[in-house]
């Protein structure tokens, strides 16, 4: 399974997930980006896709964190793990954190410019998965066409 466009798509998404957990940590990067995103977050925590059908109040500072600890964990795993399996489940980890942001996003009313790059990385991640189901069906068709062609002689 050696696509360039996997690896690449990969790598680089890999590199961006880690970098956006990494803000959503520390302020080392951008003070005002960081505190931009701890003001976000208070939104975001009061309109948690479960907060109203458990009673589940999650405070902003630990829904942020540990959302920027999910994505640097996920984020390694998919720049640097070569296994398919942590990938792809890095992969779909991803995928539902960044469908909660554009869900986060539209309960409080932001506008596309804020919205826009969580469905932008949502549709790469779909994307990357697609890829990966494509390669992994014609890999299973070129072995069951040398199976077959084996058989028939």
């Amino acid at each position: 399974m050696g696509s360039l466009v996997l690896k690449s798509l990969s790598i680089l998404l890999g590199l961006f997930f880690i970098f956006v957990g990494f803000m959503k940590l520390s302020s080392h990067i951008s003070k005002d980006l960081h505190k931009d995103l701890r003001r976000e977050y208070v939104k975001y925590s009061k309109v948690f896709p479960f907060s109203e059908s458990f009673d589940l109040k999650i405070p902003s500072k630990w829904y942020r964190r540990t959302v920027g600890a999910l994505e640097i964990a996920c984020g390694i795993a998919m720049a640097f793990i070569p296994n398919h399996k942590v990938k792809n489940g890095a992969n779909i980890c991803l995928l539902v954190l960044t469908l909660m942001a554009v869900y986060s996003h539209y309960m409080v009313a932001d506008k596309l410019e804020r919205t826009a790059p969580a469905l932008v990385f949502l549709f790469m991640l779909s994307g990357r998965l697609v890829v990966y189901w494509q390669l992994t069906r014609r890999e299973a068709e070129q072995t069951q066409t040398q199976v077959n062609g084996f058989k028939q002689e």
